[in-house]
């Protein structure tokens, strides 16, 4: 056994342990789809006129600001993707209160410039201004308190235009454009706060607290530690703070789970049955070698189910079949793997060569079908996503994941097992053929 291969040994190892320690944390459910607990499907469309187009970035904007705006129902894993040129889908598993739900998609996101006087505000607080006068539903969300009022100066709709730049040195910031109509009451109230914090509030949530250094008479800049990420995503904020287009909503369905809890049980059930079998074959037709193999795929499993859960992957049915399919994937591997090896003992090499070879030469088979697998996953991916078939993009992930898991599992993994425990044993192994299947 090489050195490299401890190291392998011990990269094995240290998955294993986080694979063991996902499992067993509860801060990583699984996540579960529609048809595994049921929940609300909403269909958007955009409510402007057949023949007016429609930017790919305005929808998608619209997205991004209807899944912030979901994401604070609390819903495990909600579903928002652009359907075709024109609609929205949103899926919400497990929603107690659909009509709160329709209710909260159909509101346009409020943009505001609040004066805070000399007090900056982190961002994430939120605050009640002048445009709201009750609590504010991020207050209610997050169990924050009685926040004081603030006054609100301009709402985003009196920005023009907002984009993200760059200094000679190398400093990212957000320039912006105040609407003409709204420049005198910018500029004088920018002239007479000289050092106040002018904070930039979605929602009533706080999205960052600037303060005013110049007096900004039509064009302006928010500077800061900014990554080109932050830059990026506040000048998309401040440009689109409410929808840019309005959307309307098509349909609204109630989903029941497809799979009740008796049919979830006996799948789970059925499944491990199956698994079960598969373990039985391995160890009784390839004997030592089928057993370490079982050693690796039960790792597959676990490494599977446990990047699942720290994705996080919401699991449907479809997802569900994904991960089966990959593990007869997965099996499949190992076969080509020890068939090889069974050919080689047969042509009279050591067990030694036996093992280097039967990997070496069956990698190539494993790779290529396992590339051909990937790119169909690809493509059913771009597919679910154009169309709006989130449960094919369910099972393309799941399938992708499992296909790159099982080619670790079934190169590395059994190839390190196989040559520490069977390189240890070769002298014995050599005379006592039938541990080998052969």
């Amino acid at each position: 056994m090489e050195g490299r291969d401890y190291v392998w040994l011990i990269v094995i190892l240290a998955i294993a342990g986080w694979a063991i320690w996902v499992l067993q944390n509860p801060d990583f459910p699984i996540r579960q789809g529609l048809d595994l607990q049921g929940g609300l499907q909403v269909l958007l469309k955009a409510d402007v006129p057949d023949d007016e187009e429609i930017e790919a970035a305005q929808l998608d904007t619209s997205r991004q600001i209807i899944e912030q705006r979901v994401n604070a129902l609390g819903v495990a894993e909600p579903l928002v993707q652009t359907e075709g040129d024109r609609r929205i889908l949103v899926e919400l598993p497990g929603i107690d209160n659909p009509e709160e739900a329709v209710a909260l998609i159909q509101e346009t996101a409020l943009l505001e410039f609040v004066n805070t006087g000399t007090v900056p505000l982190e961002e994430g607080t939120c605050i009640r201004t002048s445009l709201n006068e009750g609590p504010s539903r991020c207050e209610a969300e997050l169990g924050v308190g009685n926040v004081p009022t603030y006054e609100t100066v301009m709402t985003g709709a009196g920005l023009q235009s907002a984009q993200s730049a760059s200094s000679n040195l190398g400093q990212y910031y957000v320039e912006f454009t105040v609407r003409a109509e709204d420049r005198d009451l910018f500029a004088n109230f920018t002239r007479e706060h000289q050092g106040q914090f002018l904070t930039i509030v979605l929602d009533k949530q706080v999205i960052s607290s600037p303060q005013i250094s110049a007096v900004i008479e039509g064009q302006g800049s928010i500077t800061g530690n900014f990554t080109l990420e932050e830059a990026q995503k506040l000048a998309l904020q401040l440009r689109f703070g409410s929808l840019p287009i309005p959307l309307v909503i098509d349909s609204t369905r109630q989903v029941g789970a497809t799979l009740g809890e008796l049919s979830v049980r006996s799948s789970v059930e059925a499944g491990a049955i199956g698994v079960a079998v598969v373990l039985l074959f391995m160890l009784i037709y390839y004997r030592l070698p089928g057993f370490l193999a079982d050693i690796a795929l039960v790792l597959y499993a676990a490494v599977n189910v446990a990047v699942f859960m720290a994705m996080p992957v919401t699991l449907t049915l479809p997802a569900i079949t994904g991960f089966l399919l990959s593990t007869g994937m997965a099996v499949d591997a190992n076969i080509l793997v020890f068939e090889r090896m069974k050919e080689e003992l047969r042509a009279g090499n050591s067990l030694r060569e036996a093992i280097f070879t039967g990997f070496d030469r069956a990698w190539t088979s494993i790779r290529d079908s396992n590339i051909a697998t990937l790119v169909i996953c690809l493509v059913l991916w771009t597919f679910g996503r154009s169309f709006g078939a989130s449960a094919v993009q369910g099972f393309a992930l799941t399938l992708a994941i499992g296909v790159m898991i099982s080619m670790f599992t079934a190169v590395i993994v059994t190839r390190t097992l196989v040559r520490f425990v069977m390189g240890q044993l070769a002298n014995r192994l050599d005379r006592n053929s039938w541990l080998l299947g052969v």
